[in-house]
This record gives C-alpha cells, structure tokens and sequence, in this order.
C-alpha cells in the first residue's frame, strides 16, 4: 500500500468485510431484478458485498452532516434549514451509473432511519431536441454543450438551500427527448441523488459547478473496451425491445436492421461519439470523485478507490 497515495484503496474483499455484521440485506431477488437496468448483471452477492458497506458508509456520512448542520446552525443562532445531503453519481454512458442510482436509493431509503431519498437524472436538463436541432449540435447530445447548466445550477442551488419544493425537468428515453410540460417535483428529501454523465464536469461559462452541491461523489469506472462491449450489447437488446415501440424516436431508424448492421451502427456511434465524449469530458473528471468503483469485465465491482483529500 501506497501511503502517499491520494486514496485509500480496497480490493473487493477488503471492502466486503467493512460491511456490518448481523444485518438483514434489505433486498429480494425479485426486487433487483426490478431495479438493475438493460444488459446489467447485478447480483445479490454484489449487493451484499458492494452496496451493503457503501450505504452504510454513505450513511455514516450523511449523519454526520446532518450533526455538522444542528451545530452550525446553534452556534450561529440561526434556525436550521432542511438541507439535503447530496450524492453524484457520474461515468460513462453504458457503465451503470442509472443501476447504482437506483441501488443506493432503494438501500439508502431503507436504513435504520427510513431517510426520504429522492434521485434525478441530469438527462431532464438537456436542450430539447428543437433546440439541438437549432444549435447544429445534434450529434453532440451528451457533450457538455448540450445541456442547460444554467438551469441545473438553479436547481442545484434551489435544492440545497432548503426551497420547499424544486421541480426538475423529465426525459423520455423512448421519445429521445425532454417531455414539454412533465417534471418531477422534490420536496425536501433527507438525501438527494444526482446521476449523469456530466455530474462531474467543468463548465468555464458557469461560475459555479453541479459538483459544488455534492456532499458526496461517485464515480463508476471500466476498462473502456468493457463499457463499448456492454454499449454494443445494450444497443443490440434495445433493437429488439425498446426499438420495436412505434414511439421510439428509434423506431424507423433501428427496429429492422439485422444484428450484424446494428453491431456496426452501435460501434460507429460508440467511436464517434461516446468513445470522443468519454476521453474529452467524462474520465478527466474521474479524479473529483470522493470513491471510485471499478467494473471488470462480467460488471462486478472489484476495486474500490476512496479519495482522502
């Protein structure tokens, strides 16, 4: 082990044995089952070694927190306002970031307190499609360009200064668009999840960053051949589920096309813009992480980065 190292690292029994003794796992088989997305293989062994000590330690966190907060606010003889504990899940498109969203909020919820826990994706904050169309940036959905940051800022700081309820913009994934006049309304969660390829970006135009709402960040990580495997997969999967939806923005585009042609077209799409948008804006920001998980091949988490500084 590295002392000097800017993490303290875990291989997966390592951190398995961090998990608490004696404690009921909070989820069926059945239940998983509902939770894990497309092409993600998640078992209840990774549940019970992975996401086990990860919401306990998660907890820990947001308990201290909330302590930290009481304090603060009796020192300063000022009345404590019902601020979130915030947690950002970001990577790669295709790496599962929506799965361990979903995971830590169903675990999370179920803690020893029953802490209201809410999750957006920052997928709502994108343009609409109009306005790509308008920007000519179409092509780029997912960049940093093509999301309203502004709005995601407001929202941020709307949510963490304690507003009694924040609405969020919804995407449809089947209609590839934000939904005109759907949102999500949060109210005052204990703890507030944010998912999204860009939840750990730079944006230079932006004083301020999503990430600076964070209390907590999560970065799931891959061998980049692993994630265009799993993409490729997941596209092949869609062609024959999602796809064949006459409402899928995909339908008259993918539903028809044999396996062959659909490898090609998920392997060009990868390279042209998943692969560019990976490299330029998504993995330099792995390092802003708090706790890096690590995916091998089969989609077990098997190493584990926590960041001391």
């Amino acid at each position: 082990m590295n002392l000097y190292s800017p993490y303290i690292e875990f291989n997966r029994k390592e951190w398995a044995e961090l998990k608490e003794h004696q404690t009921t796992l909070p989820l069926t088989e059945a239940e998983l089952e509902q939770l894990k997305g497309l092409n993600e293989e998640v078992s209840i062994q990774e549940v019970e070694d992975i996401y086990l000590p990860l919401t306990h330690f998660i907890d820990l966190y947001a308990r201290v927190s909330r302590e930290l907060n009481r304090l603060t606010a009796s020192f300063l003889k000022k009345e404590q306002y019902p601020a979130p504990y915030i947690i950002g899940i970001g990577g790669s498109v295709a790496v599962g970031k929506s799965t361990t969203a979903r995971l830590l909020q169903a675990m999370l919820a179920r803690g020893k307190n029953k802490p209201k826990v809410d999750l957006v994706t920052t997928d709502g904050f994108l343009y609409p499609n109009a306005i790509l169309e308008e920007k000519g940036i179409m092509n780029r959905k997912g960049f940093p360009e093509s999301y309203d940051i502004k709005s995601l800022i407001q929202f941020m700081g709307d949510v963490k200064s304690g507003k009694p309820e924040v609405k969020a913009p919804v995407y449809s994934h089947l209609a590839y668009d934000v939904i005109q006049g759907e949102e999500q309304t949060i109210c005052q969660p204990d703890i507030l999840i944010i998912e999204g390829i860009n939840v750990l970006q730079v944006k230079k135009e932006t004083p301020l960053l999503v990430s600076d709402f964070f209390d907590f960040s999560i970065y799931i990580d891959a061998e980049e051949e692993h994630i265009r495997h799993w993409y490729i997969e997941r596209f092949k999967l869609l062609r024959s589920t999602a796809f064949q939806n006459a409402n899928s923005f995909f339908h008259d585009r993918f539903a028809n096309i044999g396996e062959e042609e659909a490898v090609l077209t998920a392997s060009q799409i990868w390279q042209d813009i998943n692969a560019k948008n990976l490299h330029e804006n998504i993995l330099p920001t792995k390092g802003r992480a708090r706790l890096i998980l690590r995916k091998e091949a089969d989609h077990s988490i098997q190493h584990i980065q926590l960041r001391k500084l």
